[in-house]
Parts: C-alpha cells; sequence; structure tokens
C-alpha cells in the first residue's frame, strides 16, 4: 500500500474496531442520491484549476494569431542626419560650375514597406510549434486535474465506509436492546441481576457514542467532499455505491492522461526540429521604398530631393549552420529523456497496478468465507441466549458472542466497500477512455 492508502485505511479499521453505529440516511433525505462520477464531476467543474484550460487555449490562439501576421506587410520608419570630415568628389572641374561633390552635412527620412513572399516555412514551423507547446500545456493540465479523481475517490469511499459501519451499529444497538429487554425479563424470574442489566445498558450506551463519532467523522467527509464540488451536502446525503468496474489486468492497456502528455512532448520536439531545418533557409521578399533627404539618388546634386525605389530582396543568413548538428543533437538527447521518463512511468503503474490485483484477489477470497462466519456466529449467539435463559451462561459471554458476530457483520462490510475500492482504484491506476478526461 501506498502511505496515503495505508494511512487512510488503517484510521478507518481504527474507527471500525471501536465502534458500530446508527443507520445510514434513508434514501430521499438530503436531495437526490449523488454518484461517484456526479461527485468526479463537479469536482472537475469547481476546482480552481479548471480555469487553467481557457487560459491555455487563448494563449495559443494570440501565440498563433501572432505569427501568422508575418504574412503581413511590414513598414519601418527611419531617419538620419550626419557630418563627414570628407566627401566623395569629381577630380576635375566643370566649366561656370566649378568642383562637384557630395555635401558633408546629410539628412535623410525614409519609409520602407516589405512584403515576405517566402521564408523557407519558418511561419509554418513557428505555429506548429506554438499548437504543440500548448498541447503540452494542456496535457499537463490533464495530469494535475487527474490527480481530482483520486481525492474525490478516496472521500467518497470514506462516506461509503462510514455508512456501512452506521449500518452495522444500528443493528447491534438492535441486539443490545432486544437483549436488555431479555435480561430484565430474566430478573423477575431470578436468572439475571442488575449487574448483568448493566453491564448491557454500559455496552448499549458505548454503542450510542461510537455512533456519534462516526456521525461526526462522516459529517467531516461530507463537508471535504461539498468544498471539492463547490455544493453544501447535508449530512443526511445518500451517496450510490457504484458498480464494480470491469476486471482488468495489470498489464492491461493503459489511457492514463500522462501518455498523452508524453506523446505530446514528442510531438512539441518533432516541431522544434522542423524550426531547425527552416531556421537556415533563405527568405524572398518585395520592398518599396521612399525618402527625402540630401543628398537624393542623384548623389552629384547638393540639395534636398525625394526618391523612391522598389524591388526583390533576397536574404539568407547561413549563421545558424555553424549550432545545427549540436542543436539536433540536444533535441534528440531531450528525446531520449522522454522515453526513459515514460517507461518509468509505465513500469511504475504496472507494479502499483499488480499490487492492487493482489489486493483484490485476497480480498476476493477472504469473502469466499464471510457469509458462512456470519451463519456460524449468529448460531452460537442463539446458543448462548438459551444458555443464558437456562442460566448455565452468564450475560457477559452473551454479550461477548454479541460483539463477535456483529463483528463478523462489520468485517464483511468492510471487505466488500474494500474490494470495491479497490477495483476503483486499478481502474484509476490504469486510467479510463472517459469524457470528462477529454474536456
Amino acid at each position: 500500500m501506498t502511505g496515503v492508502k495505508r494511512t487512510f485505511v488503517f484510521c478507518v479499521l481504527a474507527l471500525w474496531t471501536l465502534c458500530g453505529v446508527a443507520g445510514q440516511p434513508e434514501e430521499g433525505q438530503g436531495g437526490a442520491a449523488l454518484t461517484l462520477n456526479d461527485c468526479q464531476r463537479m469536482a472537475y467543474e469547481n476546482y480552481p484549476l479548471v480555469r487553467r484550460y481557457g487560459l491555455i487555449e487563448k494563449t495559443r490562439d494570440y501565440d498563433v494569431a501572432n505569427i501568422a501576421k508575418g504574412y503581413l506587410p511590414q513598414f519601418a520608419l527611419t531617419g538620419k542626419a550626419t557630418y563627414q570630415s570628407d566627401v566623395t568628389e569629381l577630380p576635375f572641374e566643370v566649366p561656370g560650375v566649378g568642383v562637384i561633390g557630395l555635401p558633408k552635412e546629410q539628412y535623410q527620412v525614409a519609409v520602407e514597406v516589405q512584403q515576405l513572399l517566402w521564408d523557407g516555412g519558418n511561419i509554418r514551423s513557428r505555429k506548429q510549434l506554438a499548437e504543440a507547446s500548448s498541447a503540452v500545456d494542456m496535457e499537463q493540465q490533464h495530469v494535475d486535474m487527474y490527480a481530482v479523481r483520486k481525492r474525490v475517490n478516496d472521500l467518497f469511499f470514506g462516506i461509503l465506509l462510514l455508512d456501512e459501519q452506521l449500518k452495522q451499529n444500528a443493528l447491534l444497538q438492535d441486539d443490545l436492546k432486544r437483549t436488555h429487554r431479555k435480561v430484565s425479563d430474566y430478573m423477575a424470574n431470578g436468572i439475571a441481576n442488575q449487574s448483568d442489566l448493566d453491564a448491557v445498558s454500559v455496552q448499549l450506551l458505548d454503542t450510542r457514542q461510537q455512533q456519534a463519532q462516526l456521525e461526526t467523522s462522516r459529517r467531516a467527509y461530507l463537508l471535504m467532499l461539498s468544498a471539492f464540488m463547490g455544493r453544501e451536502l447535508p449530512s443526511e446525503q445518500v451517496l450510490v455505491k457504484p458498480q464494480r468496474p470491469a476486471d482488468r489486468l495489470p498489464g492491461s492497456e493503459s489511457f492514463r492522461p500522462e501518455l498523452r502528455w508524453f506523446r505530446a512532448q514528442d510531438a512539441q520536439l518533432a516541431a522544434q526540429e522542423g524550426m531547425l531545418t527552416s531556421g537556415f533557409m533563405p527568405r524572398i521578399g518585395l520592398f518599396v521604398q521612399g525618402a527625402y533627404g540630401n543628398p537624393g539618388l542623384n548623389m552629384l546634386k547638393d540639395d534636398a530631393a525625394a526618391w523612391w525605389m522598389g524591388g526583390v530582396r533576397l536574404t539568407w543568413n547561413f549563421g545558424s549552420l555553424y549550432t545545427l548538428k549540436n542543436d539536433r543533437r540536444r533535441i534528440g538527447n531531450l528525446r531520449r529523456q522522454v522515453e526513459v521518463q515514460r517507461d518509468v512511468f509505465l513500469f511504475n503503474t504496472r507494479l502499483e497496478a499488480t499490487r492492487q490485483d493482489a489486493d483484490i484477489r485476497s480480498m476476493t477470497r477472504q469473502m469466499a468465507d464471510d457469509d458462512e462466519i456470519i451463519r456460524l456466529r449468529g448460531n452460537i449467539r442463539r446458543s448462548a441466549e438459551a444458555k443464558v435463559e437456562n442460566g448455565t451462561m452468564t450475560v457477559t459471554d452473551l454479550l461477548t458472542e454479541i460483539t463477535r458476530e456483529n463483528m463478523a457483520r462489520r468485517t464483511k462490510a468492510l471487505h466488500e466497500i474494500q474490494l470495491l475500492m479497490s477495483a476503483c482504484e486499478l481502474e484509476h491506476t490504469l486510467g479510463t477512455e472517459d469524457e470528462l478526461m477529454q474536456k
């Protein structure tokens, strides 16, 4: 058993050993009965982390939309003013003009519009990477939310265990009340005395105290379940015992969200690898540039002028080739790390599923004899009642047999809930393809 489960079961067993307690609320009280699926669905809808689903989707949409804007025309405004120590001059004089050269004081204001025609798939790769990164975040969200299911299961089955204890305690109180009436009759016939009646009364009072303890524990569990569900549950709330899931072998296919998370990481690494390929591809685009300044396009004219030009531009940056090999090796290393994490997760999952399957088999074998033990304990108790009536057994011994019979019934009820809980835990460990986890 895991530490959390062991602590949980030991606490329940401790309560069980001390108690025996009043009946479960009747059907129809406290509103409609709740199933385990109802509780899980409400907990998913109410848990604060669920709001992160929408945030992840919005972030992805913003990123993809921003990347797509790379196809829109790009505008740039530049300006400069300079003074230089020397300028280019013609090595001869033009009659009537003198020496022709550039001015030492120069200035220019320019506007350029660029339109991308082809970028080697860079924008497409960036979109794929943004979507892959969002998918990783979404699958991580599924993993985090899946843990809520386990916590709801523990609370739900904890309440069912307490309900079974309350049922058995009610039966024990009925037996003790019936015994109290019989001992009162025995006193009238001189078979029993006041101390025998007091012993039954003390046992009955102890059982009522145990009932109060279990009812308090049940209310505490309901409060915690209410906090998860975001809905106030009355103390009389009825929980429906779920059907036992179909038996699954420890080596069965797993549908845990962690596996989808690992696949999303593989897809993200593939998208990063695509970015490496597009990173060293050439880029082709159109451009139009308009400017005003001195000098203009006529470099030999010392006068401010407006001008424009347009054309096709090719840009090819080879700098990424220096690190391309190491970048690919790094991605390959990260991919192997993901594979190791997946293998470790599957190993631990199979190990836990094997342990849970052994618990189910052990519990099934134990339950095979529960009914026979209860039948035999009932015979012993009835025989003890006859002996007390005949004066050959004390009331104290009778109380011992009543307690043993009640313990046998409680043990059977405990085994039934534990078997159901173990089956649900095995289903949780292997995962299911339900709509709740495909949110």
